[in-house]
């Protein structure tokens, strides 16, 4: 029942696009899994993550995440800036993501940005669904490639919008000391636990320390009128076929992510982290 109202809700968001105005920027997918192994949505086989790749290096532009800011922030008259483009990013910092997508990157030649949530992996403590962390060595190897990005998602995964400042601060400083003492470059880039938005001290804390921070919603981040510090992010699942995939990265699928939103929103509700 419930694959069935996803495919269905899937599918009405395709034909709803058509109404929506399309602009050229940058558009942000997120994942989560590769290989893990579970039926997790968000775990994709790594066939089905291959057949993504694929589709993304035949059919669009795919840009690391330093590059994508630079597109956003160029001046009017640069022809990037009607060039339409996409990020590949990964939220967590599971084993499956340097044992299997990192491999599937490195074979297609596409960069990605790994958002790390830092106390799983420095304590190799498993995440609260029961995924086993990566290790500094294995982020090492995979930062080594020149392909991936190590972002922060917090240290403790904690949601941002239900900690004190003190917490917010502490938390987001262990994280930053940890990656830049790893693997040798203070984090730039910050996405937020479950996407959703901190509290408004949280959101200070974040602007003033990283360069952008993502947030979640099916739509293209548009030169000149992109918040960096509010970066919309696409989700992904394992059921997006080519022609999901594809709509996701032109930007569309909003009703989709609308319904998502709104889910999360209620899940996680009484929830910290």
């Amino acid at each position: 029942m419930r694959t069935a109202l996803a495919t269905a809700v899937k599918e009405l968001s395709r034909a709803t696009d058509v109404v929506l105005a399309r602009h050229p920027g940058v558009t942000v997918l997120v994942y989560h899994r590769v290989g893990g192994g579970s039926d997790s949505a968000v775990d994709l086989p790594v066939d089905v993550f291959d057949r993504h790749l694929t589709h993304l290096a035949a059919h669009t532009i795919v840009v690391s995440l330093d590059e994508a800011v630079e597109r956003l922030e160029s001046a009017s008259g640069d022809p990037r800036r009607d060039e339409p483009c996409v990020v590949i990013t990964f939220d967590d910092g599971t084993a499956d993501f340097t044992d299997h997508a990192v491999p599937a990157l490195v074979r297609h030649g596409l960069p990605a940005t790994l958002y790390v949530a830092t106390s799983f992996v420095d304590e190799q403590t498993p995440f609260p669904w029961g995924a086993p962390p990566t290790t500094w060595a294995a982020l090492r190897d995979a930062t080594a490639t020149g392909l991936i990005t190590v972002g922060s998602h917090t240290h403790s995964h904690w949601l941002l919008d239900r900690l004190e400042r003190h917490a917010i601060d502490d938390d987001l400083d262990r994280s930053i000391e940890l990656i830049g003492t790893h693997l040798g470059r203070a984090p730039a880039h910050f996405a937020y636990p479950k996407a959703l938005p901190g509290s408004a001290q949280a959101e200070i804390a974040v602007r003033r320390r990283f360069r952008t921070a993502a947030l979640a919603a099916n739509r293209v981040n548009r030169p000149g009128r992109t918040d960096l510090h509010r970066l919309w992010r696409t989700p992904t699942q394992r059921s997006d076929t080519d022609a999901h995939l594809a709509a996701k990265a032109a930007g569309g699928m909003r009703l989709e992510g609308e319904l998502r939103a709104l889910a999360a929103r209620v899940k996680y509700r009484g929830a910290t982290r």
